[in-house]
């Protein structure tokens, strides 16, 4: 097997992955939980500053997400494409001179959103394959990861 593409990253594709990836853990779920508690502290007891805090925390990370995004994309990295070469040992990036290769052992994890696939290499880093470029070969990559990682790595949804 040998599968090969180009993928472009922008602030809106690093926004997705930043959002999944922060949402997904701890920090973020306690986050969000505690945001909403102080919100509805704030309607309960009627303390315009629990329901002010509340918002502020609920607001703080989408946002500072959003403008880290933006600031990434402006990365000399993202300013090319990424070329990807999927095979049987593994997965391999380029872009320029540079190449890098991670065996399909070595990977951390698989998940999706609605606009990327993404292939964790580590607990924080991860290749990004925004959907809009994988177009027609994207069953085919979902194919690739799925049957080269244990399925209990793999929460991809089409």
């Amino acid at each position: 097997m040998d599968l090969e593409f180009d993928v472009r990253i922008d602030a809106g594709v690093l926004y997705d992955y930043m959002l999944r990836h922060t949402y997904s853990g701890a920090a973020g779920i306690l986050g969000s939980a505690a945001g909403a508690l102080g919100v509805v502290a704030g309607a309960m007891t009627g303390y315009p500053l629990y329901w002010i805090l509340g918002l502020v925390i609920l607001v703080y990370q989408p946002v500072s997400l959003w403008l880290r995004s933006r600031r990434q994309a402006l990365s000399p990295v993202f300013q090319q494409p990424l070329h990807y070469k999927m095979t049987d040992e593994g997965v391999t990036v380029s872009q320029g001179e540079t190449e890098q290769f991670q065996s399909w052992n070595d990977m951390y994890r698989a998940v999706s959103t609605g606009k990327s696939v993404i292939l964790y290499t580590t607990r924080v880093n991860a290749c990004i394959f925004p959907r809009r470029d994988l177009g027609d070969r994207q069953t085919e990559v979902i194919a690739a990861i799925s049957s080269h990682m244990p399925p209990k790595k793999v929460q991809i949804r089409f």
